[in-house]
């Protein structure tokens, strides 16, 4: 391996690792914020929060490395031109097209990755997140109380207060319930209560001695009743996790048996992640290519923006091909036809050698 190759290989490996890790713990930070948050809220149990935020960083993988690999390779060019090593490169008698092996010897395998995450791995993790979900769901209303704290049964209009719990955890003390029902407003009130579960999987909290008070909101009508046994039913357990899956969480495989928009779409998602990233690194070559004399932050920021246009773009043609208006090689063929065009347009124009003006 020549000189110019091993220099270019070993800086973009430390500037893509450097932007990689950064990244990945910039989103794991904002990752963890918001599981927390959810978890706070009564939305997933606090047990699987750490499950989550490790498989939905899976399905952020192909992002990070992709843009990881385009900073990289844009960081290392600019850098050549700003401490003008590159024309060190160019009175050797190399061109900006030499870079163009050493970056694909790098971008290539990051996009092998890319494809292998997006074709398999992140179908996978989107299976074990909605598993992890429906998991939850599945337990009873009592057993995601925490003691001390209001919580809103299974997305229906009923809230419930446990003072505290005791083994076994579907069995509480000091419940308070609130629910609307045909324009009344219920509250029970009951010493104890515990879970009872049907054969046909329905569950009933079984309260104890208590009293449930009715009242028609705007209106003077009120009912009182006592009662030694009360049945409150919670919710129908959900069945397992079978062929109703998003689009994201299917195999590729399922996907091109299923066929239709929504299928095409996501197997647009999932094979331009691996040509972006490749793209991407060929796009920063003569996006890299500035002036050492102007000012150090100008191309970087259209770069950025060029980078960010480009994966909205792919975002967007999913949304058109799942809502029909696009077909998927048009907008194959379309998105990254163009960005390819791009970067050889982009190419010729810092190639071409410009004739010097007349005195």
């Amino acid at each position: 391996m020549s000189l110019f190759q091993r220099s270019v290989k070993d800086e973009l490996s430390s500037h893509a690792s450097v932007v990689f890790s950064t990244l990945v713990v910039v989103w794991g930070s904002v990752l963890m914020v918001r599981l927390l948050g959810e978890a706070a809220a009564g939305r997933i149990g606090a047990d699987v929060v750490m499950g989550i935020a490790a498989f939905s960083s899976i399905n952020a993988l192909p992002t990070i490395i992709g843009v990881s690999v385009f900073i990289a390779v844009l960081t290392t060019v600019t850098r050549n031109y700003r401490e003008s090593e590159m024309v060190v490169w160019f009175a050797s008698g190399l061109s900006l097209l030499d870079w163009i092996r050493p970056i694909l010897r790098f971008a290539i395998p990051s996009a092998a990755l890319v494809a292998v995450l997006t074709l398999a791995a992140s179908p996978w993790a989107q299976r074990q997140i909605a598993d992890y979900r429906l998991r939850y769901e599945q337990r009873s209303d009592v057993s995601k109380v925490t003691p001390g704290q209001f919580l809103e049964s299974s997305g229906i209009d009923r809230v419930f207060y446990v003072e505290s719990a005791s083994n076994p955890v579907d069995r509480v003390n000091n419940i308070f319930a609130r629910w609307l029902e045909n324009g009344r407003l219920n509250i029970l009130v009951s010493g104890t209560g515990q879970i009872d579960e049907h054969s046909n999987g329905d569950r009933f909290m079984v309260l104890g001695s208590g009293h449930r008070y009715e009242f028609v909101p705007g209106t003077p009508e009120f009912r009182l009743t006592s009662f030694e046994k009360y049945g409150v039913r919670m919710e129908s357990k959900a069945g397992p996790l079978g062929d109703d899956l998003s689009t994201k969480a299917r195999p590729t495989m399922q996907l091109l048996r299923d066929g239709g928009p929504g299928a095409a779409g996501e197997l647009l998602w999932r094979i331009s992640m691996p040509l972006l990233a490749i793209n991407l690194a060929l796009l920063a070559i003569p996006l890299g290519a500035v002036n050492p004399r102007l000012g150090r932050s100008g191309d970087v920021v259209i770069a950025l923006l060029v980078a960010l246009f480009y994966l909205n773009m792919v975002n967007l043609a999913k949304a058109w091909v799942n809502n029909g208006k696009l077909d998927f090689f048009v907008a194959m063929i379309g998105l990254h036809g163009s960005v390819a065009l791009l970067t050889a347009v982009l190419l010729h124009f810092r190639l071409r050698v410009k004739k010097p003006k007349a005195a």
